[in-house]
């Protein structure tokens, strides 16, 4: 019987981490980039984070692991639907606008968790749209 694959958000945070976190932190975000057994998934809203900053800074390779990424991740480009989704959660758990995005897109894409580097306690561990999952536990 075959495993079904685990459908994986991941926040801008964890794919930062990836490239330059501190050494024992990184290993664990490219254990999880590494993983086979999982469908990554993101938004137009996680490229922003992270991207244009990377080319404005002429950091190449940063931008290119990034990319990298992007290219093998099944990406939600709905905004208007995003922004709507969001909207509700954010007013319904008190969400931030921006994880609360984040959480829409996740959820509308189906997966299965949503993986960040924002320590339990934070205002994204109250959404019930999907199971978050702190990267460091």
């Amino acid at each position: 019987m075959a495993i079904s694959p685990i459908r994986t958000f991941l926040d801008s945070g964890v794919l930062i981490t990836g490239y330059n976190g501190p050494a024992d932190l990184r290993e664990k975000a490219l254990a999880l980039l590494e993983d086979s057994t999982r469908i990554f998934l993101s938004s137009p809203f996680i490229w922003h984070e992270i991207c244009p900053k990377a080319q404005f800074n002429r950091r190449h390779r940063e931008y290119r692991f990034y990319r990298e990424y992007f290219q093998r991740a099944a990406t939600f480009n709905d905004v208007r639907l995003i922004l709507d989704r969001a909207s509700r959660e954010s007013a319904r758990s008190g969400v931030s606008a921006m994880d609360s995005l984040h959480i829409a897109a996740a959820h509308l894409l189906g997966a299965d968790e949503f993986v960040t580097t924002e320590k339990p306690g934070k205002s994204i561990y109250r959404t019930s749209l999907i199971r978050i999952r702190y990267l460091f536990l």
